[in-house]
């Protein structure tokens, strides 16, 4: 499986990063998990969970500073 299109020098966006992880989720949960490969999808699941990990926190501290620049007065 190849990896989803990269929006820019970020990496792969969220949607697609989730996207790949919930087929490999399917994968896994469905009737024919291939067994020879199972070790190999789950360490991708793995890594595509550390990266979702990484764009959330990532998101949280940038919207944790507009709201400050938000709150923060003016200073003429």
């Amino acid at each position: 499986m190849t990896a989803p299109e990269a929006p820019d020098a970020e990496g792969p966006s969220y949607a697609a990063t989730l996207a790949e992880l919930e087929a490999i989720v399917a994968e896994l949960e469905g009737d024919a998990v291939d067994v020879d490969h199972l070790s190999t999808r789950v360490q991708r699941a793995s890594e595509l969970i550390a990266i979702l990990r990484q764009r959330i926190g990532t998101a949280r501290m940038d919207v944790a500073r507009v709201v400050a620049s938000l709150e923060a007065p003016d200073v003429p």
